[in-house]
């Protein structure tokens, strides 16, 4: 599977986007309750250094948040996470999302993200459901929950064997741990909430959580 962010206005001489993993060494992953916080959020994680934003379906106002997002923020690329279902698919593509991240994965849900032309990122916690996703062609995933499936012991184990896939580690990831994640040969990016605090989305202060984002941003480096 190609996991590359299609651009916003397709044209035939466009130049291949990147792959979803190599957007930001952060995905920040977003859980609004409010659809109207959804674009100074944006705004902020873009100015912050961080494109790709991942809005988890986890809540009533995670379309309307994404619509907005995908609308009002050139910089972003949105994408929708907590996909669990074909129908999650269908809501989220026609809501303009441009990437999709599971937890986990069925073959329903695979085929439905495969038929969506969409990247996305179907969730593993397992060396089984790892190969399983290798025969069926895709070979970017997210590893989730990260802290709790292992961590960066159990990455490094399986880059020796299965050095073809690419991981986002998301779950319990923080500032600090991110760096170990990072210097791992196979994984491509982590997904983490702590650049969006929820008292900083409460309070609606888009300076620290621009602040935030670039320092993130910054494990580039």
């Amino acid at each position: 599977m190609t996991s590359s962010v299609p651009p916003a206005a397709p044209s035939p001489a466009a130049a291949p986007a990147p792959s979803v993993l190599d957007l930001a060494p952060v995905v920040p992953v977003v859980v609004l309750h409010d659809a109207a916080d959804a674009v100074p959020l944006a705004r902020a994680l873009v100015a912050g250094g961080l494109a790709a934003i991942e809005v988890t379906l986890r809540t009533p106002a995670a379309l309307e948040s994404i619509r907005a997002m995908a609308a009002e923020v050139p910089g972003a690329v949105v994408g929708a996470g907590t996909v669990i279902s074909p129908q999650h698919v269908r809501e989220t593509v026609a809501a303009g999302a441009r990437f999709l991240v599971s937890p986990g994965w069925t073959d329903a849900l695979l085929e439905a993200m495969k038929a969506s032309g969409l990247p996305f990122l179907p969730g593993v916690s397992t060396t089984s459901e790892v190969v399983a996703l290798l025969e069926r062609g895709v070979n970017e995933m997210k590893f989730f929950p990260a802290e709790a499936a292992g961590g960066t012991a159990y990455l490094k184990a399986l880059s020796a064997p299965l050095p073809q896939v690419r991981f986002c580690p998301t779950g319990g990831i923080s500032l600090a741990s991110a760096p170990s994640y990072l210097a791992l040969p196979n994984v491509g990016c982590v997904g983490g909430s702590w650049m969006v605090p929820g008292d900083a989305v409460a309070a609606k202060d888009w300076d620290r959580v621009a602040r935030l984002a670039a320092e993130a941003a910054a494990l580039a480096a």
